[in-house]
């Protein structure tokens, strides 16, 4: 599978709700770096997991649509725009994720998001 194929696909795995499917596009080691306001890094597979059970739970109907894709090798950046529900309210931001790609799956994500956005819709701000 392409580099860009397999972060398409991640990207569009978060729609099913399903922590297991969405680790499935990740290398053991992954690197998971949440960059911004609320930024959070984390390494390793089994973490991730665990990390989106929570996270899927929160976001609910989450939809990433992308809208730009630059891809160079094992080397792809989406701009994205995100929708989803937290708590009942509606959310709608815009980010970019940098992703490598190793032997078919994804080593390391760098997900650049406006966190100050999300607090103002959430009514946090």
């Amino acid at each position: 599978m392409m580099s860009t194929d397999i972060s398409v696909s991640f990207l569009n795995s978060f729609s099913t709700g399903d922590p297991i499917y969405v680790a499935s596009h990740v290398t053991e080691d992954f690197e998971n770096n949440q960059m911004g306001v609320l930024a959070e890094k984390i390494k390793g597979k089994t973490v991730y997991i665990e990390r989106l059970r929570s996270f899927l739970k929160k976001f609910r109907e989450l939809r990433y649509s992308a809208s730009n894709i630059i891809a160079e090798a094992n080397k792809v950046a989406i701009a994205y725009d995100m929708n989803c529900l937290v708590d009942g309210h509606n959310i709608s931001m815009q980010g970019v994720m940098m992703i490598s790609v190793s032997n078919g799956l994804i080593r390391e994500r760098f997900d650049y998001w406006d966190g100050l956005s999300y607090l103002r819709q959430t009514g946090m701000v």
